[in-house]
């Protein structure tokens, strides 16, 4: 009786879904019963005003919206708080849109006004004077994937800059790096070209949170921006996401799971050029075609230089109808990643790799030049290029990155 009454228990627990381990930065602000935002709103007057910048991620532990845990506990347990505006990056703040213009509008919810700083000019990807006015602090809430060019960390940084020119605080809430916290790879962007995609001399894959990130532009760049990072608990710097118990919610309508968020990190330097990397099809950024492609040759030049953590599948797939992806409707060839042993993997050495494939096997059918859009680095670029091995050219950028490591190391807060 006894037996069975333990083998009962046993299986109750089993069936019950773990409670996250890890705490982010939302979910810390409840723990501490807001005593940040408490202090933040006696040392204005009593009164805080509170722009969120925010997205679908954008959630505690108990699923609730960043948004409203601000206007009902927060405000609560400081009553001089009120949330007055919203604010969304890239694919809006229902993550929703890939699109390269997307207006404000107002949130269903709430009521409150969206500022959208996705447009299609530099200008209006910055919040401005008159965006920030009557506000007293910024909080982000967003989340990272662990590679440079996600345009949240970009957006991260034009609050800084806003927000130390307009004498409004920020507030950080930290979330997990996805594809984890020690990985530090790829080349990193040549100093001087910053720009959306580039927000700092740093690589591909800088092994970072979002809140450390805040604090290197923060400090690096000289920006004297009043910044409160509030950290997780609970998150090590060797998990990655589906080791964090929190529940995966898409950042971006292409990024859909960890494995994708790991081959992001190296293939998403074919975004732009004249490969179909991404759409509403399975599998974004694991697998990519061109009518000019050879699957099976491809698959086993790559498959040959024994790249470790992958192998390659030859395919065919017709591309998903939308105009916003290369080759809309059409068959094409190419190959799926088959992503073995993740944490043997150096994704953005993986990105050069077929780059430098795709220029060796079929020359200027394939549009190299728009690599370095993403790349940023143009002696890299150059030697892939020139057909030097990859391996080779992965070896020449170690120097740079182990100067950043140095650096980065005095902002990791775990």
């Amino acid at each position: 009786m006894m037996r069975g009454l333990v083998l009962l228990l046993i299986a109750l627990v089993a069936a019950t879904p773990a409670a996250a381990r890890v705490r982010t930065g939302i979910d810390v602000l409840e723990d501490q019963r807001f005593a940040p935002l408490r202090e933040m709103t006696a040392r204005h007057g009593g009164h805080l005003r509170l722009g969120v910048l925010a997205n679908p991620v954008s959630r505690d532990g108990q699923g609730r919206r960043t948004i409203d845990v601000l206007r009902d506990d927060a405000r609560a347990a400081a009553p001089g708080l009120e949330v007055v505006k919203l604010f969304s990056g890239e694919h809006g703040i229902d993550a929703a849109t890939d699109d390269t213009n997307i207006d404000d509008k107002i949130d269903k919810a709430s009521g409150l006004p969206i500022v959208s700083l996705y447009g299609r000019t530099d200008a209006e990807r910055h919040p401005n004077a008159r965006q920030l006015a009557g506000l007293d602090a910024i909080v982000i809430d967003l989340q990272d994937v662990g590679a440079r060019y996600w345009t949240f960390q970009t957006l991260t940084k034009y609050f800084l800059q806003a927000a130390a020119t307009n004498k409004v605080e920020v507030i950080v809430l930290d979330r997990p790096n996805p594809i984890n916290g020690i990985a530090v790879q790829g080349p990193v962007s040549t100093p001087g070209i910053e720009d959306y995609t580039t927000p700092f001399p740093e690589p591909m894959r800088p092994g970072m949170t979002l809140g450390e990130l805040a604090r290197m532009f923060n400090a690096e760049e000289r920006i004297g921006a009043r910044l409160t990072v509030i950290a997780m608990t609970g998150w090590k710097r060797g998990d990655w996401y589906d080791d964090t118990g929190l529940l995966w919610i898409n950042p971006s309508p292409n990024l859909r799971s960890v494995s994708q968020a790991t081959a992001y990190a190296g293939t998403a330097l074919l975004e732009g050029t004249n490969v179909n990397i991404k759409g509403p099809g399975d599998a974004p950024f694991l697998r990519f075609g061109a009518p000019w492609i050879k699957g099976d040759e491809l698959a086993a030049h790559l498959n040959a230089r024994a790249i470790a953590g992958v192998s390659f599948l030859p395919v065919s797939y017709v591309a998903a109808a939308d105009k916003l992806y290369p080759f809309a409707g059409q068959r094409v060839e190419g190959v799926e990643i088959l992503l073995h042993d993740r944490t043997r993997l150096d994704a953005p050495a993986l990105g050069v790799e077929i780059v430098a494939a795709l220029w060796k096997l079929y020359g200027t059918a394939f549009q190299i030049d728009r690599v370095d859009r993403l790349l940023r680095n143009r002696a890299v670029f150059d030697q892939i290029k020139a057909g030097k091995d990859p391996r080779a050219i992965a070896s020449s950028w170690q120097a740079d990155l182990n100067r950043f490591k140095t650096r980065r190391a005095r902002y990791l807060l775990y």
